[in-house]
């Protein structure tokens, strides 16, 4: 007989939950006690915005196998729409703590539907095409969006975005806590998709697309979706970019940023939102932690992704998903499979006396 062990799905989200909650303890415990600085906070923020951004591209490059290469310009919407709704709220989110967080909830939301309405706009037309073709189209849309947002004051006639001179004094509200929770959330809604009808659909249409079509999958639907919805939490990392930060700069979202997003996709290995997480924390990490290197460090940086890509082409994990419920499934039933072998020798010793 085998010893394996189900666990219910109320129960590996209760752990799962339990976990998440211990580990945002244990970093607030070190934040207080001054073992994570300022400086090392804003390290880890900066890597949970990179996180978001690289788990909702893997959702169209790794799960529906497509390629764009406009991320950029999502997470520029995200943040201006953030940015413009915070300035204009500053007021009245400091007169009261609770107005306060329900203000960054609103904007992280408006962020999130701001990017949500272009990705649709531009998916419509552009999913229709396939490989180069999607990733040269989509990087113009990305350089569209920039340089809409550089010029778009002139043509509204008041000043909106402030253009090439930026949109400065943003209430800078990220904390490594609302990072950390966003970061869970986002990383919980894409997974719970991904394992519904849903997800099983989009990864239909990454590995035939004429075979899921001919099976009643409504291809053009699930494209849309799937873009949509890595577009929204795009938009969602902008904002919290913008209140990191505190102030924007139209040329940070050039299709520079967007390569640079697909890099950590690409490292983390397509398809896996484990990989995705690791990858896009080690990039976000490994040029603070090569600073003492200044003469070096862009050449220890690009010797790293280069030999990553010749020893694990596949990426840093593959297509593998890490999940805490097999895992745990698997030790339970060693230790009852342990436990019964260890009751067998106890009755036969018993009968030999």
């Amino acid at each position: 007989m085998k010893a394996g062990i189900r666990l219910s799905t109320p129960a590996r989200y209760g752990i799962n939950t339990l976990l998440l909650a211990g580990l945002l303890g244990l970093l607030l415990a070190l934040s207080f006690a001054g073992v994570i600085t300022s400086y090392y906070s804003k390290v880890l923020m900066l890597a949970g915005i990179n996180i978001i951004l690289t788990v909702s591209l893997n959702m169209v490059t790794g799960y529906l196998g497509q390629l764009p290469l406009g991320h950029a310009g999502f997470m520029a919407v995200g943040a201006y729409t953030g940015g413009i709704f915070l300035k204009a709220v500053e007021d009245i989110s400091a007169s009261s703590g609770g107005i306060y967080y329900v203000m960054i909830l609103a904007a992280l939301m408006l962020s999130g539907l701001a990017a949500m309405v272009c990705g649709v706009l531009i998916g419509i037309p552009v999913l229709r095409l396939r490989g180069d073709y999607l990733a040269i189209i989509t990087l113009g849309f990305g350089e569209i969006i920039r340089i809409i947002i550089t010029n778009i004051d002139s043509v509204l006639g008041f000043k909106l975005t402030y253009g090439a001179d930026g949109l400065k004094r943003i209430p800078k509200f990220s904390t490594l806590t609302i990072v950390f929770l966003a970061v869970a959330v986002t990383c919980f809604l894409i997974h719970t998709v991904m394992k519904s009808r849903h997800g099983r659909a989009i990864l239909a249409i990454r590995d035939n697309e004429i075979a899921a079509e001919s099976c009643g999958v409504n291809v053009t639907f699930y494209k849309v979706f799937a873009f949509a919805m890595s577009a929204f939490f795009a938009g969602v990392a902008g904002c919290l970019y913008s209140g990191y930060i505190g102030s924007l700069q139209p040329s940070v979202f050039d299709f520079m940023r967007s390569i640079e997003i697909l890099v950590m996709v690409v490292l983390g290995g397509m398809g896996s939102m484990l990989g995705s997480v690791v990858s896009a924390t080690v990039l976000t990490i490994l040029p603070e932690a090569l600073r003492g290197f200044d003469d070096y460090r862009t050449v220890i940086y690009s010797l790293t992704l280069v030999l990553m890509m010749i020893f694990r082409p596949k990426g840093l994990m593959g297509s593998y998903d890490f999940s805490m419920g097999r895992a745990l499934e698997k030790l339970l039933g060693g230790i009852r499979a342990l436990l019964a072998k260890a009751g067998g020798r106890s009755e036969r010793g018993g009968k030999k006396a």
